[in-house]
């Protein structure tokens, strides 16, 4: 794949703009990762960020890939240029990191992923920038400034788009939605840790489509 701005950001916003949330989940045993992938998708989350931060990971996005039809799968937590390697074996599309250094931007020109960099500061995103991306991960959202810091990058950066992750839920996410330069938010409140341990389907199933109601 040989990338331009260009083809970077409609990758990205083709992926992205399928529904207002992306759910962010960290799935612990691989049993869970189809009925919980079947729950979001048939409530209108069908893209999903399954993050690189349990040894399940893998395994759980290859299995959602395989089984679940209209699920468009992601890895979160990319750290290190192999894990592109990893999440591409899955079948998964995307990969998106936490902040981004150097050896990721070089590892993410020769990835069929599509790739979500995070920044947290205008220097950060400059250099996103000069990197020849245009989309970026907003990351800790609620600690970084959250909407205040957002409608801040809009006026310099006037053709950048986000996803602010980190500190949202339900009750903060309209006001994010509310800003031109938002395309969608992520977020885990509506997999709470509990009705994910009990494998509680439905419950999990009825937060995820209040949550695709949102915008």
């Amino acid at each position: 794949m040989i990338w331009t701005p260009e083809t970077r950001a409609a990758r990205v916003d083709a992926l992205l703009s399928q529904a207002p949330v992306l759910p962010v989940l960290a799935i612990e045993h691989v049993e869970d990762a189809v009925p919980l992938a079947r729950a979001l998708v048939d409530a209108g989350l069908p893209v999903l960020e399954v993050t690189l931060r349990t040894p399940a990971a893998l395994d759980a996005m290859a299995a959602i890939v395989r089984e679940v039809p209209g699920a468009c799968v992601g890895a979160g937590t990319v750290l290190r240029p192999g894990d592109f390697r990893a999440v591409e074996a899955t079948g998964a599309v995307f990969a998106i990191a936490p902040g981004t250094t150097p050896a990721l931007y070089t590892a993410a020109e020769v990835t069929a992923l599509a790739f979500l960099p995070a920044i947290a500061t205008a220097s950060e995103l400059m250099t996103g920038l000069e990197h020849g991306y245009r989309r970026f991960k907003f990351f800790p959202a609620e600690a970084a400034g959250g909407v205040i810091a957002l409608k801040a990058f809009a006026g310099p950066f006037a053709d950048v788009r986000f996803c602010p992750t980190g500190g949202i839920d339900a009750a903060r996410a309209p006001a994010y939605f509310a800003l031109r330069n938002v395309m969608t938010v992520g977020g885990s409140w509506m997999v709470p840790a509990d009705a994910l341990a009990a494998r509680d389907w439905s419950r999990i199933g009825a937060l995820a489509r209040e949550a695709a109601a949102l915008r």
